[in-house]
């Protein structure tokens, strides 16, 4: 629009920082712009080009604006744009504002035609601008612009619904998240567990509660809302561990109790006449392995460990097989046990239950004088198990001597032959405390030392001694399997060791020294067992590459094909070894957090410390031990000390979701006084 074409009185309208505003022409200013009074008052300068339209008659003053928008508001009725577009579609012909005003109000009168231009300027869905008309948009584009609209509503109200939800959550009033709530909580989650990542929704979501847009501010949200609990474990929502079984993985769970599969092993040495021995700790649900002792009639003793048999249910590359496969173990928390497989199946028929007749892979074992292996059997199995009975249980039956029970007392001195024995063969024996923290629902934190027993002896030696007879099995017939070895350590030298305190720091030191275990499908020396060959193949319930020696090891005795080929099996146990890997940082991070959880909640109390050893001794920073509780952490030192020396601390600081502790030293007198 030229200048000239503005005359002083004319009714315009311009834009002002993007709202459309009225305004009547006053005068020239300079060659190129013009003056413009709006309904109040207010002069503007602008050039013809900005005029968006111009309102026939006149001429006006400003104080004619507020009568004349006034006549116009009752006009503005966007549905009434709906039955003009259903005219005019067919044709596609473009309209004036003028037009569109005969044909809404049969009249194309100053105010009539500025309702008009109000509303196809305004519309975004009927009609779009070409110039100083307007042209009807197709009946397609009409319905995706209306779908547009209609989801951007419906996602305006889940906002909306949304925020309300988060205020009541805030009272601490009971809510029921919706699932269009998940994306905004899941993009907070995700801000605590990937921080280096840009999360804009997150940042904008905390903004418009007034918080600071940090993952801690995120994680302090998650928890007063109740999406998370106060201590959500964040090492496991960081991994790849599947918390919950699919959909799929359940139903096929459900099929396998209602109808179980054929055996594949239809021929099964039967020893339900055995008296079996289920030992394990009182907790422990998964029951995979049992012992048995007979008695032969040439006055030969056979050991018998029987290993449950998940492969009854269990099929290569079936949907259990592969799910346990993607968890690689069972994982176990100080708040629970997060099972390998479908607990029903786990617990249930996959474990060797009391009283039960049970699948089992059972090793038959007879040893030599001096604890070596004499001979042995394999054989896929029926047994049923007569005892369960706790590690405290045995060593009770042990010490009383109990007459009624002698298998126990002979695969207790088995146990210790085997010891002996591996120790001639230059295995390495390690004890370090150890510590099994454990959360109750009600959140109370318990930590137990795990004392160096003959019970837990006796259970240890026999799984390593079928673990030997399995890998022996598996050399000879040349079976892929996982076997399990480690590199001789570099010990250091006997008169190194000698000067060191015996107990944990002289361990501690031994342990430093022990290369990391290794899993190939050829056999290889594992040098702190003090085997030539080893392969674990006591938990299949639990532990994937023991599931897998099962699969491999009863094809060959039933003298079918291999299920797993060396390359395959390779294949697997890299993505497998990897997986495992990420499940005991998991099981590390989380008890580390407890335990800093437990010294914070306990913060008046005093700890008795030795140093295992330094960490930068040129810094003063070492790694301690708290003896009552098994857990070895970091502190810094204000005095000289010696390693193995006792002395007593109190936690000052100790923040588990940031992994901090600080410990201060107790002088004499406080020691004194706080056991007084």
């Amino acid at each position: 629009m030229e200048k000239g074409t503005l005359s002083k009185g004319k009714l315009i309208e311009f834009r002002l920082q993007g709202d459309r505003r009225l305004a009547v022409v006053d005068r020239p200013e300079g060659k190129k712009d013009w003056i413009v009074i709006d309904e109040g008052g207010q002069a503007h300068k602008i050039r013809p080009q900005r005029v968006e339209f111009e309102v026939s008659g006149g001429p006006y003053t400003h104080q004619d604006i507020p009568n004349f928008l006034k006549q116009v508001q009752p006009l503005v009725d966007p549905s009434s744009l709906e039955i003009a577009w259903e005219l005019l579609v067919e044709d596609g012909t473009p309209v004036t504002p003028e037009e569109m005003a005969l044909l809404l109000f049969s009249e194309s009168s100053p105010v009539l035609s500025y309702a008009a231009h109000s509303l196809l300027c305004e519309d975004k869905i009927y009609f779009k601008n070409k110039g100083e008309s307007y042209e009807p948009r197709s009946a397609n584009q009409v319905q995706e612009i209306k779908h547009q609209l209609e989801v951007e509503q419906q996602r305006q109200r889940e906002k909306e619904g949304f925020y309300a939800r988060v205020q009541k959550a805030l009272e601490n009033e009971p809510i029921d998240w919706l699932d269009s709530d998940r994306p905004r909580l899941e993009a907070l989650e995700k801000l605590v567990l990937q921080p280096e990542q840009k999360n804009q929704a997150a940042q904008d979501l905390l903004s418009s509660l007034g918080r600071s847009t940090t993952p801690e501010a995120a994680l302090e949200l998650l928890i007063e809302l109740g999406w998370w609990s106060p201590h959500e474990n964040l090492f496991l929502r960081r991994s790849s561990y599947p918390v919950q079984f699919s959909k799929r993985v359940l139903e096929v769970a459900k099929h396998c109790l209602e109808s179980p599969p054929p055996d594949p092993d239809v021929v099964r040495l039967d020893l339900t006449h055995l008296k079996i021995y289920t030992i394990d700790d009182e907790s422990t649900k998964e029951i995979d392995d049992g012992l048995s002792v007979e008695q032969l009639e040439n006055g030969t003793t056979r050991l018998w460990i029987h290993i449950a048999d998940p492969s009854r249910l269990v099929s290569p590359g079936d949907e259990l097989d592969l799910e346990a496969r993607k968890r690689s173990t069972s994982l176990y928390l100080p708040t629970g046990m997060i099972s390998m497989f479908p607990p029903e199946l786990a617990t249930g028929p996959m474990s060797l239950v009391q009283g039960q007749i049970c699948p089992a892979l059972s090793f038959g074992v007879i040893l030599k004088e001096d604890g070596s292996v004499e001979d042995y059997i394999i054989h896929a199995s029926l047994v049923k198990p007569t005892y369960r009975l706790t590690y405290d249980d045995v060593d009770e039956i042990l010490q009383l001597d109990i007459k009624a029970e002698p298998e126990v007392k002979i695969l207790a001195d088995s146990a210790a032959r085997r010891l002996e024995w591996r120790k001639s063969q230059g295995s390495i024996n390690i004890s370090m405390p150890e510590a099994v923290i454990k959360v109750k629902e009600n959140d109370e934190i318990i930590i137990e030392l795990l004392e160096t027993s003959r019970s837990r002896q006796l259970v240890a030696e026999m799984m390593i001694l079928a673990g030997e007879v399995a890998g022996h099995y598996c050399q000879h017939h040349e079976l892929p399997v996982p076997f399990r070895g480690q590199p001789q350590p570099e010990l250091p030298p006997e008169e190194e060791l000698i000067v060191l305190p015996a107990g944990p720091v002289r361990s501690c030191a031994l342990r430093r020294c022990m290369p990391r275990s290794e899993l190939g499908t050829s056999p290889s020396r594992h040098a702190s067992l003090g085997l030539d060959v080893y392969t674990q193949v006591t938990s299949p319930i639990r532990r994937y590459t023991d599931l897998l020696t099962h699969f491999q090891l009863k094809a060959h005795l039933r003298g079918d094909p291999l299920p797993f080929s060396g390359d395959q099996m390779q294949e697997i146990l890299f993505s497998v070894a990897t997986s495992a890997s990420e499940a005991t940082s998991v099981e590390r991070q989380t008890n580390r957090y407890w335990g800093l959880e437990f010294l914070r909640r306990n913060g008046n109390q005093t700890w008795y410390a030795i140093l295992l050893r330094w960490l930068r001794e040129e810094e003063n920073l070492g790694l301690i031990l708290l003896e009552e509780l098994g857990l070895e952490l970091p502190h810094r030192f204000e005095r000289p000390l010696a390693l193995g020396e006792r002395f007593a601390v109190q936690v000052t600081r100790s923040d588990p979701h940031r992994d901090e502790i600080r410990f201060r030293e107790m002088l004499s007198h406080e020691i004194q006084s706080a056991i007084s």
